[in-house]
């Protein structure tokens, strides 16, 4: 379990960046953002890490960090797991071998396709669907921003999220066993690392949900290794095939791609982080209750559209999709082997619990009287939503003067009609002082 202590966030606010605008308070889809002292401040209990804050900074003030590819000298050798997305981030491929080769020409010990962990992970998830026990609709886990978010604002549907790993995380413990198998060495000595199309990829590597460990040693954005590798693709000769994933597995580096492979027949897929919480919201309100799978995409267009990428979605989406249609078709089913399913822990072995940074105390009695005041200075503001006071929304700001971190002359409205009234109350004064 995730605690005080224990929390890290790879999105960072570099406030000599910071302006003090407040386009990154409309955008947060927890509301974890605060402009305080001229300055933003993002509230770590509440950030997901989704990025948005990321995309919409003109001054970039909001950063993601990530590992360099220096951190591949602390290990005897490494492996490279790029996410399906970052065969998208190159225009007319044929195939997933330049790239996968280019990533041994850098410097990687080996390679291994996240693309087959989604394989894996797709028999793992139609496993889980055919036990009529388990609520539907199933939420899928692959996005831990989607699952973060839930945590955060929809706590009663956690039961729904399905329990098995992430793509990435199953590709790792694959990989890294396969590895030192092949060559009779230890796993201390190798190092696994995720190739990220976002920043959420690398606070799961370092605080996992549903489980203890990660078998990640880090990840590298996409941005930072795509002007390494550029020069490699299409200039080295293909000498051993690398690539083992099938069409659906590379298929889930876009929406739509993971129900494509999971259950393609009654479920739903929505991309973009304001979109999943409407939805997430009608599923929470027993509006859905006839749908069996739903895939949540923080990124619109998927994984393809991650901030971390560096190609404009709508075109990396159209490549990866060019690039699928050129694979052979397979079936995961066909693609995985019971005994492998059977060898790994492919599910979770811990509960993944709410994220109570949303209540206003832990005392329920507290609790209501501090949700009255609020309700009371909310009856007192204006309702125009403003950001001016350095809070999203009117609700928000009389949540933080419950919480002691205003006051309600910092709403610029309030303040108006306050120095309007005491301006008339001087004039007042002042005549009557002279009569």
């Amino acid at each position: 379990m995730e605690t005080e202590s224990k929390r890290y966030h790879s999105v960072r606010l570099d406030k000599s960046q910071c302006r003090g605008c407040t386009n990154c308070l409309k955008h947060c889809p927890t509301e974890a953002i605060r402009v305080r002292g001229g300055r933003a401040h993002i509230i770590d209990e509440r950030c997901i890490d989704c990025g948005e804050c990321i995309r919409i900074c003109e001054y970039h003030a909001k950063v993601a960090v990530t590992d360099p590819l220096s951190e591949l000298k602390k290990f005897k050798y490494t492996i490279a797991l790029p996410a399906p997305s970052f065969y998208s981030q190159f225009k007319n491929l044929k195939s997933r071998e330049p790239v996968l080769q280019a990533l041994k020409a850098v410097g990687f010990t080996e390679v291994f396709e996240v693309a087959r962990g989604a394989d894996i992970a797709t028999r793992a998830i139609r496993d889980r669907l055919d036990n009529p026990a388990l609520p539907r609709p199933l939420i899928s886990s692959a996005c831990p921003t989607v699952v973060r978010l839930i945590q955060v604002r929809f706590p009663t549907l956690i039961p729904n999220i399905v329990d098995v790993r992430q793509p990435m995380e199953i590709a790792g413990m694959v990989a890294k066993d396969e590895f030192c198998k092949k060559h009779g060495c230890e796993p201390s000595e190798v190092g696994c690392f995720f190739i990220t199309p976002c920043p959420v990829k690398m606070t799961a590597i370092h605080n996992p949900i549903g489980h203890k460990e990660s078998a990640f040693a880090g990840a590298i954005s996409m941005v930072e290794l795509y002007g390494v590798i550029r020069p490699y693709i299409g200039k080295m000769r293909i000498e051993e095939e690398l690539g083992e994933a099938t069409a659906l597995g590379v298929g889930w580096g876009t929406s739509s791609g993971e129900a494509a492979a999971v259950c393609p027949g009654n479920s739903l897929c929505v991309d973009g982080i304001q979109n999943v919480s409407r939805v997430l919201e009608e599923i929470e309100n027993d509006k859905l209750d006839d749908l069996v799978y739903f895939e949540g995409n923080a990124c619109m267009g998927g994984c393809v559209g991650g901030p971390l990428t560096f190609e404009n979605n709508y075109v990396a989406k159209n490549s990866l999709r060019k690039l699928v249609d050129g694979m052979a078709r397979q079936d995961p089913a066909e693609a995985v082997s019971r005994s492998l399913m059977q060898r790994y822990p492919l599910f979770n072995d811990e509960e993944i619990p709410p994220n109570t940074a949303m209540k206003l105390d832990e005392n329920f009695a507290v609790a209501i009287q501090k949700m009255d005041r609020m309700n009371e200075i909310l009856e007192r503001l204006p309702g125009y939503d403003c950001g001016s006071c350095g809070s999203p929304t009117c609700r928000t700001f009389a949540e933080d003067i419950v919480r002691g971190y205003c006051g309600e002359l910092d709403c610029i409205h309030n303040l108006k009609d306050r120095i309007r009234v005491m301006a008339q109350q001087m004039v007042e004064l002042a005549q009557t002082k002279r009569e």
